[in-house]
This record gives C-alpha cells, structure tokens and sequence, in this order.
C-alpha cells in the first residue's frame, strides 16, 4: 500500500562553498552527504546531505542563482536564506550535535525549554548557524 501522507522532501539552502557546507553537515551535525562526488566530478549541478530516509537538505552553489528562472523574482532569492530550519531529535542525538559543534567551534545559542513546534512544546532547543550564514534550531521532545 502506498503512503501518501504529507512529508517534508527537501530544503535548499544557497551556500558560498557545497564542498565545504557538506563537510560541515557531514562533520558538525552528522548528516550523511549526498551526490557529492559526483558534483565533485561535475557530473550533477550541487550536492545534498541526508537528514533522514525521506529529507535531505540540497547545498545550492550561490553561482546557479541566475539560472533560476522557474518562477520572477527566482533568481534575487540566492542570498536570503529562511529564517531556519528545524531539526528534532532525540534527546541523545540532540546533546551529540551540540557537543560537536561546541568541540568545532560554531557557536551555539544557550538552550530554550518549551518552545512550541510541530509536535506540541519541545523539551529542549537551541539554534547555530552554517559556514554559509544559514540558521538552524535543534530540537528535542520527550
């Protein structure tokens, strides 16, 4: 039987560098990279790194922002990112991240308690952002 609930598939972000804002997902957060040798051979247009078995997060190279023409006004979004995308984890996958990220030296936000998403109010939260200026929030609910 075929699932059609409603799922998140991918965002994308701009990013300055794929190579490098893969190494950072793979690295900091622990996210696994996608099409990255194969961008590396420039065989596909960007890379992507793997959130899980249903999202990934797509690192598209600011230099593609003029060929975006799919809708007006395309081609101005490369440089205005989101607000920021949020993670939920679980609550040792979520004290893993910040632990790696505070051992890399991306700074990290002080942790909030109940702030409200998805799923009701998370037990925990806090934000940091990507080389690229990109700003994420890792969550995690009891």
């Amino acid at each position: 039987m075929k699932d059609n609930t409603a799922r998140l598939d991918h965002v994308v972000l701009w990013v300055s560098d794929p190579e490098a804002a893969a190494g950072f997902y793979e690295k900091a957060v622990g996210m696994e990279p996608v099409r990255l040798a194969e961008f590396t051979a420039g065989s596909v247009p960007f890379p992507s790194v793997r959130l899980n078995e249903e999202t990934i997060i797509d690192l598209m190279p600011l230099a593609m922002a003029e060929r975006m023409k799919m809708l007006p006004g395309a081609t101005e979004s490369a440089g205005h990112p989101v607000n920021h995308v949020c993670l939920a984890l679980p609550g040792e996958d979520f004290d893993a991240l910040r632990a790696r990220l505070e051992e890399g030296g991306t700074p990290v936000s002080d942790v909030s308690e109940n702030s409200f998403g998805a799923r009701g109010n998370a037990t925990r939260s806090f934000y940091f952002r990507d080389p690229d200026g990109n700003i994420f929030e890792a969550r995690h609910y009891d």
